[in-house]
């Protein structure tokens, strides 16, 4: 061991199990800290989930929203990222615990381990009504969407095409309206001069939601905007209507049945089981209640961030599960660290909101910043340069910028990539 590796091994051990944005952002706050830190995630790429459903609907590559972890911390050597999926917290031993029996000690652990789709005591519809949280995710979806219009394409019984060609999303949320405007667009301004026996034009795209309006968590009249938006675009909006039933004919909502051959869940979230490695207490959603140090009760070496955590902020209102605040809560709690290093503390975690934002369609969004509020082109403008401003790297700004463009100008979409198997079935 050389002497710069037994200073090393003898510094504060920061162990972050997740390189979402939480994670991210604490790494790299822990910048010039005398710490040492392990970065452990089950995927070997940072994933810029706002852009998700781009990947899925086919406007966007998967190199555009994800970069390698270990390109991104090359020039920090004391960072070691891990490929490894984590399976417990023995809090006693104080020691990650992975799935392949080995373990590894912490002297401070950060959990941002994020969110899994939730389908309220129903698995069984995840095969037929997939979800969008990661990129393997993203191209089953584009490969089912794809692999319909091809199907429809060569399907001689109406009734069949017909059901090739109904796109269901259950959940009105940001990634439902997202998802129904683009599905919509693509078959009704890409996709028309590349097929000859179906008009894609006839293809149906239905947007379900159990709750009264589209977009909740928006003020009532950018909500009211977005779903006039989404019915001029052809989808067909159903509110007040329960989903009842997934399966590979379609779907049941409301008491009535929908053939669909191609349905996507956007409809709820559950955290990681970060709290069942810990028997801490949780929220309906398995998310951990958290101290106003965003510590777990009883664990003040135990930090949890992002879409692990349930905790209220200065409005009263939960922190919502975005990127901006798992950045603030990762940023927090780097700088808790470095105060606890000089025998220092910190005040409680305090969120602040920069604004929420939805695309609807091309030249189509809706933007709240609490004070006041956008919508239409203009708001369509400020969401796609603030997504472009938080990627990585020059590269991936201008090539999603042209590729925006591209699609904005010609109606053409580069990543129509059909992916994961042969012509024979969807799935």
């Amino acid at each position: 061991m050389t002497p710069e590796q037994a200073r090393s091994s003898n510094r504060h051990h920061v162990v972050i199990v997740g390189a979402g944005f939480g994670g991210l952002e604490a790494t790299y706050r822990l910048a010039g800290a005398p710490v040492r830190i392990t970065l452990l995630d089950r995927r070997n790429h940072h994933l810029f989930q706002p852009l998700l459903y781009q990947v899925a609907t086919a406007s966007l590559a998967t190199s555009e929203i994800a970069w390698p972890i270990r390109y991104l911390l090359r020039g920090r050597p004391e960072v070691t990222t891990l490929f490894a999926t984590v399976s417990g917290v023995d809090v006693q031993g104080k020691r990650v615990l992975l799935d392949d029996g080995d373990s590894l000690p912490y002297d401070t652990l950060v959990l941002a381990t994020g969110a899994r789709h939730a389908y309220f005591g129903h698995d069984e519809w995840e095969p037929f009504a997939p979800g969008l949280k990661t990129l393997e995710d993203a191209t089953t979806l584009r490969r089912r969407i794809l692999v319909a219009f091809e199907r429809a394409e060569r399907e001689t019984d109406p009734q069949r095409c017909a059901a090739l060609l109904t796109f269901v999303i259950v959940g009105a949320g940001p990634t439902g309206v997202e998802l129904a405007g683009t599905i919509a667009e693509l078959a009704k301004d890409t996709l028309p001069p590349d097929f000859r026996n179906i008009d894609t034009h006839s293809a149906r795209v239905v947007l379900i939601e159990a709750g009264p309006r589209v977009l909740a968590g928006f003020p009532d009249d950018l909500s009211a905007y977005a779903q006039r938006s989404l019915e001029s675009l052809g989808v067909e909006v159903m509110l007040n209507e329960a989903v009842t039933e997934c399966s590979a004919d379609g779907v049941v909502y409301g008491g009535k049945a929908l053939q669909a051959r191609t349905l996507i869940w956007a409809a709820g979230v559950r955290a990681s089981p970060a709290a069942e490695w810990l028997g801490a207490p949780h929220d309906r959603a398995g998310r951990l209640q958290v101290n106003p140090d965003l510590t777990v009760p009883n664990h003040p070496d135990i930090f949890a961030i992002g879409d692990t955590v349930a905790i209220d902020g200065p409005d009263g209102k939960p922190v919502p599960g975005i990127a901006p605040a798992a950045k603030q809560q990762g940023r927090y709690v780097a700088q808790t660290i470095k105060a606890r290093l000089r025998g220092e503390t910190l005040g409680p975690f305090r969120y602040r909101h920069s604004g929420s934002l939805a695309q609807i369609g091309k030249h189509k969004a809706v933007i709240d910043f609490g004070r006041f509020k956008l919508r239409g082109a203009i708001a369509w403008w400020i969401w796609g340069i603030a997504h472009i401003y938080f990627l990585i790297g020059l590269r991936n700004r201008l090539s999603v910028a042209i590729s925006w463009l591209w699609i904005h100008a010609r109606d053409q979409r580069a990543a129509r990539l059909i992916t994961q198997g042969s012509s024979k079935v969807v799935g």
